[in-house]
């Protein structure tokens, strides 16, 4: 089968031949049939010299996938061969506390775990393939109905993880109250659309690209602003002075995260998705008096289920790009040069 392979830190990636994986017991093989391009990847591929993480190389990039059950290992229930299905991203040990409430990302026995705070495209082969090895069928969810692979593989983290951010701060997002949603790109895209169909709340999204910010317009966005040296004022006026109740950094640069500091409101949240590297200093006066900040990674196994439901019944739409995987390389190239819209995923 092809592959696209990460042969060494800090160098491109390959699309090269490997064998075709089998199914052992209580596995499930998966054959692709969207395999999302992130930018997570590029951290990846560009930034982490040896040591950085607990991996080792080669593996295969793609941990947004969905395709359909090929086959099954021993002892393997309740999938069916030719089955839609995405796949759970992040591969915890299964047996710790976290990952017995579905929540695998924050493993606490990484020890144990297939790959240590990781998954399939992190650390081990992932689904930037033909085929793609599951190491649990808890981790492949099935498909419902309505729902293509191609659409929901990256629903698996693109749309899972803004939900995660929104869904923790519902009691704050009532029918009077603003999200602002920064970086309206793979994530944010959907970030916006998942405040609209989840709650009650007015959205204004944020970017510099304006087919970024008419796009947000078009899912539902009530306010779009372009940053600059007004644009803090023109969310306070949007907001009646008083800011957001909710923000949602896609971005997480240091210009993004001081422009949602400038932003928020008293008792606020602010969640940081995005993993631009940038910091948000903390100080007595820095920051709207109990503004929560949290940082947030991926999201539940139940938490797909919802949003893989959300998808299936129109609520949301993932604007897809689509990328042949013999065309991998162009998808990243593009999604590095920042011209790409909504989200590209590899179709092998």
């Amino acid at each position: 089968m092809r592959a696209y392979r990460l042969l060494d830190w800090l160098t491109d990636p390959v699309l090269t031949e490997l064998d075709t994986p089998e199914a052992g017991p209580g596995q499930v093989l998966v054959r692709i049939g969207g395999a999302g391009v992130c930018h997570s990847d590029l951290h990846v591929i560009r930034e982490f010299p040896p040591g950085q993480m607990p991996w080792s190389v080669p593996f295969t990039l793609g941990h947004e996938n969905a395709g359909w059950v090929e086959a099954l290992g021993s002892g393997v229930r309740g999938l069916e061969p030719g089955q839609p299905v995405a796949v759970y991203g992040p591969w915890g040990c299964g047996e710790c506390d976290y990952c017995l409430r579905g929540v695998e990302t924050y493993c606490e026995r990484p020890d144990r775990a297939p790959v240590p705070r990781g998954g399939g495209g992190l650390g081990l082969d992932g689904g930037m393939a033909d085929f793609l090895l599951v190491p649990h069928a808890r981790l492949v969810v099935p498909l419902p109905d309505g729902l293509d692979p191609v659409t929901a593989a990256p629903l698996t983290d693109a749309g899972l993880t803004p939900y995660h951010a929104v869904r923790r701060s519902w009691p704050k997002l009532t029918p009077s109250a603003t999200a602002v949603v920064i970086g309206i790109g793979g994530l944010g895209h959907l970030a916006v659309q998942i405040v609209k169909a989840t709650t009650a709340a007015r959205v204004i999204a944020v970017d510099t690209r304006h087919e970024a910010l008419e796009l947000a317009r078009t899912l539902g966005a009530d306010t779009v602003v372009t940053p600059g040296d007004n644009a803090a004022e023109l969310v306070r006026d949007a907001t009646r002075g008083r800011g957001a109740d909710v923000v949602i950094d896609c971005v997480g640069t240091d210009a993004t995260l001081a422009f949602a500091a400038a932003t928020s409101r008293v008792l606020g949240d602010l969640t940081i998705v995005g993993l631009g590297g940038g910091t948000l200093p903390v100080s007595f006066f820095g920051l709207p008096f109990e503004m929560s900040v949290q940082t947030t990674y991926w999201g539940s196994r139940p938490e797909l289920v919802e949003v893989l439901d959300l998808a299936a019944r129109g609520r949301l739409h993932t604007e897809v790009t689509r990328f042949d995987l013999a065309d991998v390389a162009e998808a990243y190239r593009r999604l590095e040069e920042g011209t790409l819209t909504g989200r590209a995923v590899v179709t092998p």
